[in-house]
C-alpha cells in the first residue's frame, strides 16, 4: 500500500503540474481577446462620451462644455415645458419644444405679453427675461411666440439632472409651484399647476428622490464608522464561526436536522387538530370539487378535506425525512466529517478567506469595462435634427431637417413657425444600423469575462484545497504558499479551460437575456401560446444555467487537481458525483435578509458579503474534499488519506477492511 500511494502521490503531483494542450490555450484565448478589442474599438471610434455627461440644446452644442460658448451655461431649459409628456421625455431630450443653455434656471412666474407690455417702464424684468431668449435676441417689441425666439412664460424651477424642473412643493396638501395653485401660459389663459404636474407626469418622484439620496449621504457620513465596526464585528464573528464549525459541525447538523423534524410534527399536529376543529360546522364537509376554483384561499381553509391533505402530505414528507436519515446515516456521518474537515482545512489556509476580495475585484474590473463600453456604443451617433411644427397643419412635422439650410427650404414657408431642432443621436449609416449587435456583443463579452473570472477563483481555492486534502503529512507536506501556487497554475496553465467552461454559461446566460428582452417589448401585444412559449423557455434555460454552473464548479475542481481539459474534467467529476450523489444533499442553505434604515441596511449587506465570502470559500473547500475523498474511496487509498481526517479514515478503514473479508470469504468458497 505504501509503494501503490507514493506512484499515486507522484502521478497526482505530475496531473497537477500538467499542461493543457496548447493549441486550444490559444485559441481560445484568442478569440475572447478579439471579442473585447473589436466591441471596444468600435466604441472607442465612434462613441462621443460627452453626450451622456453634458445636456445638449435644440442646436446640438453641449451644455456647460469647457472652451465653448456654453461653458458657463450648464443648465438646459425648456421653452415650453407643458409640451412635454413625462420625465423620461425630458431626460431623453426629446421634448417637442425649443431647448437652451442656460446659467440658471428662472426663479418666478413672468410672460413674454406682460414683459413686453412694460418693458420700457420696467427695463429690469425685460433684461431679466431675455436671458431665457435665444442667444442675441434683444428686441421686445417684436413677435417672437411664433417662432419661439422667446418662451411664451417662465416659471420658477430648480435645476436638476442639469435640466430645469418646476420647482413643486405641497402646501396643506394642495400642489403649489412658488407658493401658488395657478399660473399664465403666456398665451391669454390662466392654468392651474396640476397641468404642468400632468405634463412632467412622475417629477416629484424624481425630486424626492434627490432628497433621499442627500439624507442617505448625511446618514453615511454620520454612521460610517459605526458600520465599519459592525462590518469588523460581522468578519470576525464568521470566522469564528469557522473555527467552531470543527468541533460543533455534528451538532449544528443534527439540531437543524430535528428542527426540520419538530416544525414538520407541528405541522402535522396542527393540521389535525384543524381537521378535527371544523368537525360538525356547517359547510366544511364540502371537497374542492363542490366549491370549484376560488380567488380568495381562505375559503379553501374552511374545508375539512384542505387540512386533511396538507395532514397526509406533511406526514409523506416526515416518513422520507426519517427514512433518509436510516438508510443514509453513514453518508450523513461522512458529510459532517467533511464540514469538520473543511473548517481544518481553512485553518490551515487562511489566505483563502480574503481570496474573495480578489474576484471582487475582477468583477468590478468587468462592470468598468462594460459599462465604459456601454456608454461608448451609446454616444457614437451624429446628431439627428427634426422639423418641430404642428402636425395636423403641417406635413413636414417630425421629418429629418438640416439645420444649415433649413431657413432656405419651402418648410418655413408652408410650416409658419416651424423649426430644424436637435431631436437624439443616431444615424443611418451601416454602423448605426447595427449598434444594437453591438451592444448585444459587449453584453456577451460582458457575461464571459465575469464568468472566467469566478471561474478562475473557484480553480484556485480548488488548488489550494486539493494540496492540502492529499499532503500526507499536514502541514509539513502542504506547500509555502498553496493559494499563490494554486493562482499560478489556474494562470499558466489552465486559462484555456476556464475560459471555455464560462463561455458555455456566458452563452446560455445571453439567451436568457434576450428572452428577457423579446418578453419585454412583447409585453401585451402576445397571445397566450406565446407567452406559455417564452415562459417554458426561461424555465428551460433557468434549469440549464444552474445545471451548467453546478457541473463546471465540480469540473474547475477536477481541472485544478489533475490539469485536464474541460470536457474530460466535466465527464469525470459529473459521473463521480453520480456514483456518489447521496452524500453532498444535505449541505445548502439560503439567508434571507430584512432592512429598516439605511446604516442597518448597509450593515447587513455589508455582513451578507463578508459572510457569503467567507462561506463561499468553505463551500468551496468542502466541495474540493469531497471529490478528493471519492476519488480516493474508489481508489482504496487508506493510508495516502490517513491525514485527511480521522472520520474519514476510519470510514475508509472499514470500507478497505469491509471489501477484504468478503474477497477472503470468495476465495475460500472457491478453493474449498
Amino acid at each position: 500500500l505504501k509503494g501503490r500511494q507514493e506512484h499515486w502521490r507522484g502521478t497526482l503531483h505530475e496531473d497537477m503540474e500538467g499542461q493543457i494542450n496548447g493549441k486550444w490555450l490559444l485559441n481560445c484565448q484568442g478569440a475572447e481577446s478579439d471579442w473585447l478589442c473589436i466591441v471596444y474599438f468600435a466604441a472607442w471610434v465612434h462613441g462621443d462620451p460627452r453626450k451622456v455627461v453634458y445636456p445638449t440644446d435644440s442646436y446640438g452644442q453641449f451644455c456647460g462644455q469647457t472652451d465653448t460658448l456654453n461653458e458657463k451655461k450648464t443648465i438646459l431649459f425648456y421653452f415650453n415645458i407643458l409640451k412635454c409628456a413625462s420625465p423620461l421625455v425630458l431626460i431623453n431630450l426629446q421634448c417637442p419644444t425649443t431647448q437652451l443653455c442656460v446659467s440658471k434656471c428662472p426663479d418666478r412666474f413672468a410672460t413674454y405679453i406682460d414683459v413686453q407690455a412694460s418693458y420700457r417702464y420696467k427695463p429690469d424684468q425685460w433684461n431679466y427675461f431675455r436671458q431665457f431668449c435665444k442667444p442675441g435676441f434683444n428686441n421686445p417689441r417684436k413677435v417672437v411666440l411664433r417662432d419661439e425666439d422667446c418662451p411664451s412664460m417662465i416659471i420658477p424651477s430648480r435645476p436638476f439632472l442639469k435640466r430645469c424642473f418646476p420647482d413643486f412643493s405641497t402646501k396643506n396638501g394642495v400642489l403649489t409651484v412658488a407658493n401658488q395653485t395657478t399660473f399664465k401660459d403666456g398665451r391669454g389663459k390662466t392654468r392651474n399647476v396640476t397641468d404642468l404636474r400632468e405634463a412632467a407626469n412622475g417629477i416629484n418622484n424624481v425630486l424626492d428622490a434627490r432628497s433621499v439620496g442627500m439624507k442617505i449621504f448625511e446618514d453615511y457620513a454620520i454612521s460610517w464608522y459605526w458600520i465599519l465596526i459592525a462590518l469588523f464585528f460581522a468578519m470576525m464573528l464568521s470566522l469564528l464561526f469557522l473555527v467552531l464549525l470543527r468541533f460543533t459541525a455534528g451538532v449544528l447538523f443534527w439540531i437543524f436536522i430535528f428542527g426540520v423534524i419538530g416544525i414538520i410534527g407541528y405541522g402535522i399536529w396542527h393540521c389535525y387538530w384543524e381537521y378535527d376543529h371544523l368537525k360538525g360546522i356547517p359547510g366544511s364537509d364540502l371537497t374542492v370539487y363542490d366549491i370549484g376554483f376560488q380567488t380568495d384561499f381562505k375559503v379553501y381553509l374552511q374545508l375539512r378535506q384542505t387540512w386533511l391533505a396538507f395532514m397526509v402530505i406533511l406526514c409523506g414528507v416526515e416518513v422520507i425525512i426519517i427514512l433518509m436519515l436510516i438508510f443514509l446515516r453513514n453518508r450523513i456521518r461522512i458529510a459532517i466529517a467533511l464540514l469538520k474537515e473543511g473548517s481544518r482545512a481553512i485553518g490551515y489556509i487562511m489566505s483563502t478567506l480574503f481570496y474573495p476580495i480578489v474576484t471582487f475585484l475582477l468583477i468590478a474590473i468587468c462592470i468598468s469595462y462594460w459599462a465604459v463600453t456601454a456608454v461608448f456604443l451609446a454616444t457614437s451617433g451624429e446628431p439627428v435634427y427634426k422639423v418641430m411644427a404642428n402636425q395636423t397643419l403641417c406635413k413636414y412635422a417630425n421629418l429629418t431637417c438640416d439645420p444649415e439650410t433649413f431657413n432656405t427650404t419651402n418648410v418655413t414657408k408652408l410650416c409658419p413657425g416651424a423649426q430644424c431642432t436637435f431631436a437624439f443621436y443616431g444615424g443611418e449609416s451601416l454602423y448605426h444600423k447595427y449598434i444594437f449587435i453591438f451592444q448585444l456583443a459587449n453584453a456577451f463579452v460582458f457575461l464571459w469575462l465575469v464568468n472566467f473570472a469566478i471561474a478562475l477563483g473557484q480553480c484556485t481555492l480548488a488548488g489550494a484545497f486539493a494540496s492540502y486534502y492529499w499532503a500526507y503529512r499536514k502541514p509539513a507536506d502542504i506547500p509555502l504558499w498553496p493559494l499563490f501556487s494554486s493562482f499560478g497554475r489556474a494562470i499558466r496553465y489552465h486559462t484555456g479551460s476556464l475560459a471555455f467552461g464560462a463561455l458555455i454559461l456566458a452563452i446560455v446566460q445571453l439567451i436568457r437575456v434576450i428572452l428577457e428582452y423579446l418578453d419585454h417589448k412583447l409585453k401585451g401585444t402576445q397571445n397566450s401560446f406565446t407567452r406559455f412559449l417564452l415562459c417554458c423557455l426561461k424555465c428551460c434555460f433557468w434549469c440549464l444555467e444552474k445545471f451548467l454552473k453546478f457541473i463546471n464548479r465540480n469540473a474547475y475542481i477536477m481541472i485544478a487537481i489533475y490539469g485536464k481539459n474541460f470536457c474530460t474534467s466535466a465527464k469525470e467529476a459529473f459521473f463521480l458525483l453520480m456514483r456518489n450523489v447521496r452524500i453532498p444533499v444535505f449541505a445548502e442553505e439560503v439567508p434571507m435578509l430584512n432592512y429598516y434604515w439605511v446604516p442597518l441596511l448597509t450593515v447587513i449587506i455589508g455582513s451578507y458579503l463578508v459572510a457569503h465570502g467567507f462561506f463561499s470559500v468553505y463551500a468551496m473547500c468542502v466541495d474540493t474534499l469531497f471529490l478528493c475523498f471519492c476519488k480516493g474511496v474508489e481508489n482504496h487509498l487508506v493510508h495516502s488519506l490517513q491525514k485527511a481526517g480521522d472520520i474519514l479514515a476510519d470510514y475508509m478503514e472499514k470500507l478497505t477492511a469491509s471489501s477484504f473479508h468478503i474477497g477472503s470469504a470468495m476465495h475460500s468458497s472457491l478453493f474449498k
